[in-house]
């Protein structure tokens, strides 16, 4: 499992507050490029995101689905990206120092032709990536510190 983490100076409840606002998803998900829906659910065990990934014309419609919600510690959705796989991605936020988060990012292939393709190239692929999700999911939670 590739696992990124990052320090966001927001505690743990502002950094799930993010995470629990699934209409949010496309703003700091690399890669999410629209959400059709959210379940009203949303975050709840069972409840999915729909959302279109990849580049317009050829994005792909799917949805993600809560596996495990933990508030504000934990969130881990198997996030669908058919016909490329199925990935499952675990958040963990854990306070550190004075109103500041540790968020931990752990993201791996569970399905599909994704799952048999692991080299080199695809990990830095996924930890850039995984690096600039938190750095937006960073912002976003900081900004609503600030708000609040």
């Amino acid at each position: 499992m590739a696992i990124m983490e990052k320090v966001i100076d927001a505690s743990p409840q502002q950094v799930f507050d993010v995470l629990a606002d699934g209409w949010t998803y496309s703003d700091w998900v690399v890669g999410t490029a629209h959400m059709r829906d959210v379940d009203d659910a949303w975050p709840r065990v069972g409840s999915q995101l729909h959302h279109r990934a990849g580049p317009w014309p050829l994005s792909l419609q799917d949805a993600s689905t809560v596996l495990v919600c933990e508030p504000p510690h934990r969130l881990v959705l198997k996030a669908g990206l058919w016909p490329a796989g199925e990935a499952i991605v675990a958040f963990t936020l854990e306070p550190v120092g004075d109103g500041a988060t540790r968020v931990r990012i752990g993201e791996d292939f569970a399905a599909g032709p994704l799952r048999w393709v692991h080299n080199k190239i695809n990990d830095l692929v996924l930890h850039l990536r995984n690096r600039e999700t938190l750095d937006r999911l960073s912002d976003i939670a900081t900004r609503q510190k600030g708000a609040s």
